[in-house]
């Protein structure tokens, strides 16, 4: 098919994920033959994960931004899969630190075998995703990717702190979201262009891109734990206030709610105490005071602003492809 008529078929998510499944399938092949641990217990839980349901989106972003520079050849196949097992572990590190039950509407990998085993397996990931990455023989990539596991880390301390603290302030908020999520977001876009030899205006417009995209993201993906249909997504509503957590939503409520109200939020989410009538009326102060609907309101402002990054090259199928993925990245629920 020529480029012109992939281009003018690219409308939807669906057709994204059309033109691109054979590359997906690549990637996909990487990340099981990757698996390849002599401790049979180490494979087993680490495919219980990578086979959970996850929708590949940082190694499509990843190969998307390699072909809007040009890119060719196949290495991506191999760079999307490290990508995948940072991500991966970051995800078994998390559901230990956040005492979760359940991940896509699955037990999770800590509830099946326990802390200990999901921690070292996570470690596993991501030592093996360096080995891979090694592999490239390339500065640039290696920089890239360290310095986004180093972002993730000062994350995920930095919203520690502030667990159980309301009055986080929303700039802390963001910087927490920038670090632990849009970090390897922003990564994976650049490394494509890396992989590209790509100009260092557009690496730079590609990271920007990742960026406001991954914001946007997790802007999104908090304003769920308000709104989400649990049964679909596997998310208990309200799950984020119960472990103390402050998000965009609830930042925007304290801020209009009566001090009556804002009395009893801080309480709740000081001693971890929300019950059924709480978070009834959360929700319901939430709708009066446009606390959802302002979090949505920002998580567009970021993606609007990572689509203008794209302005930079020119029109292509994996441009439209990336604009396309920025819109659902907000809309997934849908």
């Amino acid at each position: 098919m020529a480029e012109e008529s992939v281009i003018s078929t690219i409308h939807s998510m669906a057709d994204v994920w059309d033109a691109y499944r054979h590359e997906l399938d690549g990637v996909e092949d990487r990340i099981h033959k990757n698996l390849d641990s002599s401790v049979a217990l180490v494979n087993t839980v680490a495919a219980q994960i990578l086979s959970g349901g996850g929708k590949r989106i940082r190694p499509l972003l990843l190969l998307l931004s390699a072909r809007l520079c040009g890119y060719a050849a196949k290495e991506h196949h191999q760079l999307g899969s490290v990508v995948e097992f940072i991500h991966t572990a970051t995800l078994l590190h998390d559901d230990v630190v956040d005492e979760a039950d359940l991940r896509r509407g699955k037990k999770t990998a800590r509830k099946v075998w326990g802390n200990q085993i999901s921690i070292l397996v996570g470690d596993y990931l991501y030592t093996k995703a360096m080995c891979r990455v090694v592999e490239f023989r390339s500065q640039g990539i290696n920089e890239v990717l360290s310095e986004a596991c180093n972002k993730m880390a000062e994350g995920e301390v930095l919203q520690l702190y502030y667990n159980g603290n309301p009055a986080i302030p929303e700039s802390d908020y963001i910087k927490i979201v920038e670090h632990k999520t849009a970090g390897l977001i922003a990564a994976a876009c650049r490394m494509g262009a890396i992989l590209a030899d790509a100009s260092e205006a557009q690496q730079e417009a590609l990271f920007r891109f990742g960026q406001f995209l991954g914001i946007a993201f997790q802007v999104a993906d908090d304003n769920l734990d308000y709104v989400a249909n649990g049964a679909s997504l596997g998310k208990t509503i309200g799950q984020d206030l119960r472990q103390g957590k402050a998000t965009l939503p609830l930042l925007h409520l304290l801020q209009h709610c009566s001090e009556h109200d804002r009395h009893m939020i801080k309480d709740r989410m000081e001693t971890r105490t929300l019950n059924a009538t709480d978070l009834d009326r959360i929700l319901l102060l939430m709708a009066e005071y446009g606390s959802v609907t302002y979090a949505m309101d920002r998580a567009r402002t970021y993606i609007d602003a990572a689509k203008r990054e794209l302005e930079l090259f020119e029109d292509s199928t994996a441009r439209r492809a990336l604009a396309v993925t920025a819109d659902y990245m907000i809309t997934r629920d849908r």
